[in-house]
């Protein structure tokens, strides 16, 4: 059986933290942090660091780009450091037009760009051993440590990359050691694109693909009532299909026609037609919803198609109250699973608080 994370978007960094804590207490393996215009990854993965004791700690995704890859490598050392070597640096680029518009990166090339980058994560990594000097297509380094450089709480940290199409899929083959999945993916896309991929990649530097971990982030709401179960689900798959940029990925599941009338309503900014425009269909193949014993029968099937599934709350168009009850369902569904363990109430909000 695969292991399980729990990443959440919606709350504060104290409330994000708290619920870390929860989650490992309950068996969780992992928790996540994405990182959007609201949210940081790197100080809520410091939050989540502080607050947990044993389980991994990732960012899912961080941006690659917008950060130099020294600060990326200094801040990864540091939470690395901070957390006692329990850290997952998930990187991903984001859209086209979130590299150019949003970072102001030149957008072309980004799974090279990335192929370049991770090496060189490793080698500033390593600065302890000898400088860093590289000039690359994206990347221009020459760094020499000026004083003694401590060696960092382990010789090599895990890096995850995420990707959409073929061509970035298969950077996770080349050089990474894992690959974080988009939550409109099904069990079909990883069997059809993700794995050929990432064996593709693999095959190009000689590696094992089997070593290159899969995590699945899956969006999962669980109500007594199926129905506002499925439609929590619905929206939030609707907010990430909107771009034109996943049209491939709802094409290839066979979504094409529900990608049009989603990217249509959104144009319209019509978010009750959005959501309304996927079908049940789509609902059962990339997500999870329903009732709590129906919801751990999902995850229990969609822990044969990936390494890790990591169970991720919707928010698009909930309330605060609703995200919370949401994500303290789902931290339920995985109570149910560890029988030995309950929820308390997230009495300590501090990130401060006794591990």
């Amino acid at each position: 059986m695969g292991t399980r994370g729990f990443t959440v978007l919606r709350g504060g960094v104290r409330d994000v933290a708290a619920m870390a804590k929860t989650a490992e207490r309950l068996g969780f393996h992992s928790v996540w942090s994405p990182e959007f215009y609201t949210r940081s990854a790197i100080v809520t993965l410091a939050a989540m660091a502080y607050s947990t004791a044993s389980c991994r700690i990732g960012s899912a995704i961080a941006y690659a780009v917008g950060r130099s890859p020294l600060i990326l490598a200094t801040e990864a050392r540091s939470l690395d450091e901070l957390c006692g070597g329990r850290l997952v640096l998930g990187l991903g680029t984001g859209t086209t037009r979130m590299m150019q518009t949003w970072h102001g990166v030149d957008p072309s090339g980004p799974a090279s760009r990335m192929e370049e980058l991770i090496p060189l994560l490793r080698r500033i990594w390593r600065l302890h051993e000898e400088p860093v000097k590289h000039k690359g297509r994206f990347y221009q380094m020459d760094l020499t440590a000026t004083a003694e450089v401590t060696a960092p709480v382990r010789e090599r940290i895990p890096v995850f990359t995420a990707g959409v199409n073929a061509r970035m899929i298969e950077v996770a083959g080349r050089v990474s050691d894992g690959f974080l999945g988009h939550p409109l993916f099904s069990p079909r896309y990883y069997d059809e694109v993700v794995r050929p991929s990432i064996a593709k990649g693999a095959a190009k530097t000689g590696r094992d693909p089997s070593t290159v971990e899969t995590a699945a982030v899956l969006i999962c709401s669980v109500a007594d009532d199926e129905e506002q179960a499925r439609r929590e689900v619905a929206a939030q798959l609707a907010f990430y299909a909107a771009p034109k940029t996943y049209s491939g990925v709802l094409e290839m599941s066979g979504f094409a026609a529900a990608g049009e009338k989603i990217r249509a309503a959104f144009a319209a900014r019509d978010f009750g037609a959005m959501a309304a425009a996927v079908p049940d269909e789509m609902v059962d193949a990339m997500a999870v919803a329903g009732p709590p014993a129906q919801v751990q029968a999902k995850l229990q099937q969609w822990s044969a198609a990936v390494d890790e599934v990591i169970m991720y709350p919707p928010s698009f168009g909930l309330t605060d109250e609703r995200c919370g009850e949401v994500a303290a369902g789902l931290l339920s569904v995985q109570a149910a699973r560890e029988p030995a363990v309950s929820i308390a109430p997230h009495a300590d909000r501090s990130p401060a608080g006794d591990r």
